[in-house]
């Protein structure tokens, strides 16, 4: 392992009842990278996130984040669950919500010091919710309870950041924003992010390297590696294109001949290259 290393998984396998859901994992996350774990539904992307959290106890092989085995590291590992807006309560304030990141309960009468008061306001104006830490959750649209949720994980200074499809159920604008937000914490303050991902185009500005579920075994790879026609065909059974611009960005589309009835997961190409130019334009000017 070297120290660069964040986390390392060595020949490691999980199990659910009889069931192995994958194995034969033998690969290294290196420190202040952005990676999402892909795959198709019910391939254990979630289940990877929880076996590194220590939740899930492996099957075979070990599993080490930042250093020591999983689990043994939370307290500098942030979180951010895909069910939090249902999870928490909504009549909760945002700055409530996010002091739950440095007092770890919502039960009984907590003392709140002033040096949790200003980590959590630093959290809200890192992620540009600072002017609603008084609204309740329920007044707050989903992109913006994504955002308390990040500032909340935030709070307690991580060096590991984890989301649990951190984009789903958000409209374009709501989404960029949150890439926004990732792609800042990544530039400015070095933090690793790991991101369970259905669709990569949102994501491909700031990704430097993925976890991919294929056959039963995770494996992980740079994007240029991973942003393969073959290998996103075969990872997600359905025809994939990787298309570059005259700019040079990438994105992933399906082929324009399949049946018009099929469910599609990824953005149109114009929706992805608006996105790309977007996070350019603002990462550029924000440094």
């Amino acid at each position: 392992m070297s120290k660069s290393d964040c986390i390392v998984f060595r020949d490691a396998a999980v199990r659910r009842g009889e069931r192995i859901i994958w194995q034969h994992g033998t690969f290294s996350i290196p420190s202040g990278s952005v990676t999402a774990i892909v795959g198709t539904n019910g391939t254990g992307k979630t289940t990877m996130m929880k076996a590194e959290l220590g939740l899930l106890p492996l099957a075979a092989g070990t599993l080490t984040v930042l250093g020591k085995p999983a689990g043994s590291m939370n307290h500098q590992i942030g979180y951010v669950p895909q069910s939090y807006a249902s999870d928490i309560d909504s009549n909760l304030t945002a700055e409530q919500s996010v002091l739950l990141g440095l007092t770890g309960t919502r039960f009984g009468i907590h003392m709140i010091t002033k040096a949790q008061r200003a980590k959590a306001r630093e959290a809200m104006e890192f992620t540009g919710i600072a002017d609603k830490a008084k609204y309740r959750l329920s007044e707050l649209s989903g992109g913006l309870r994504q955002r308390v949720a990040i500032a909340q994980a935030l709070a307690c200074d991580p060096k590991l950041l984890m989301l649990d499809e951190p984009l789903a159920n958000l409209d374009l604008a709501s989404q960029r924003s949150t890439v926004h937000v990732l792609a800042k914490l990544n530039q400015e303050l070095g933090m690793t992010i790991q991101v369970v991902a259905h669709d990569l185009n949102m994501l491909l500005p700031i990704l430097t390297g993925a976890v991919y579920l294929l056959d039963g075994h995770p494996h992980y790879a740079d994007m240029g590696k991973v942003l393969d026609s073959d290998l996103l065909t075969h990872l997600y059974g359905t025809q994939v294109q990787v298309v570059t611009t005259p700019q040079g960005d990438m994105f992933v589309t399906p082929t324009p001949d399949e049946p018009r009835n099929q469910t599609q997961d990824m953005h149109s190409a114009d929706e992805v290259a608006q996105m790309h130019h977007h996070v350019h334009a603002s990462t550029s000017s924000d440094r």
